[in-house]
């Protein structure tokens, strides 16, 4: 791509520039040669691209950097995790109580028997009930799920209905 350069600034402010050589670039009318001919622009926009194309990969593989766990998978992990799984009752408590709504959390479509106490305050999704898949961001308290206030989201469930037949 051709380099643009500045007018011509006149006979007087070219009396000092140097002839130019047979396939030599133009010195002194609007045009450095020195950095015409330095490789750093290359090598500091190189650079600079591949902090970025490193930076986007992170970003797309890093995620938020918060575990998403389910209830069969939990024991053992402190700090705070994503919790996926399908509400099982007995609903208990009250989400705005001292003590929040309590429920127990299996694993989606396992036949795992492992289940895991919830405690949850703030708002509930309309669609919460017994048998709804939920994703809770919480910790694990001395065997019990304490989900931050307002972290609890229904998945919707006709996303993960099976698609009827042709047949029917």
């Amino acid at each position: 791509m051709p380099r643009a350069r500045l007018p011509d600034p006149g006979p007087e402010a070219g009396a000092g520039a140097e002839p130019l050589a047979t396939g030599a670039l133009p010195c002194g009318r609007g045009y450095d040669c020195a950095v015409g001919a330095s490789p750093a622009r290359l090598v500091i926009a190189l650079s600079v691209a591949a902090a970025l194309a490193i930076f986007v990969v992170y970003t797309a593989l890093a995620g938020n950097g918060v575990a998403q766990l389910t209830p069969s998978t939990l024991a053992g992990h402190s700090g705070e995790v994503t919790l996926v799984g399908t509400v099982v009752g007995p609903l208990a408590g009250d989400a705005y109580a001292a003590h929040g709504l309590r429920f127990r959390l299996k694993d989606i479509g396992h036949g795992t028997s492992e289940r895991v106490l919830v405690r949850y305050k703030g708002t509930v999704p309309d669609l919460f009930k017994v048998g709804r898949h939920v994703v809770l961001q919480g910790k694990l308290r001395k065997g019990v799920f304490v989900a931050a206030p307002g972290s609890l989201v229904t998945k919707c469930p006709s996303k993960y209905v099976p698609a009827k037949s042709a047949q029917t």
